[in-house]
């Protein structure tokens, strides 16, 4: 058996963590390592190793978790903000569980970088 991330300790209650939000499809907690004045990650509680190993029964979880990223932004009255999803450790991700980081709170340049 795979050893679980931190995300799933985290959503297991075993690792503490800011949660901002919960409910049956994700948490968010804040990020631990900011780029950004507003910056979290949205974890949905089912384990999604990477986005590109996601399947199509995985579809409407990927789109729940857009609209949680939505709501969290209209409570927190973030007129603009970007999403970002690493797949694959090229891209930057450092967890294998799929999270959605959303930045808020200064300029964003593109490209990304």
């Amino acid at each position: 058996m795979d050893e679980k991330t931190i995300f799933e300790k985290i959503i297991a209650g075993e690792v503490a963590a800011e949660v901002l939000l919960e409910n049956e499809v994700a948490i968010i907690i804040r990020d631990i390592n900011p780029q950004a004045p507003i910056h979290v990650l949205i974890i949905p509680k089912k384990k999604i190793s990477r986005v590109g190993e996601a399947t199509s029964e995985d579809g409407n979880l990927l789109g729940e978790l857009l609209l949680v990223a939505k709501d969290f932004a209209n409570a927190n009255n973030l007129p603009s903000f970007r999403l970002v999803i690493n797949s694959g450790r090229q891209a930057g991700e450092t967890v294998p569980h799929l999270h959605i980081h959303l930045l808020s709170g200064r300029p964003m340049a593109w490209p990304p970088g």
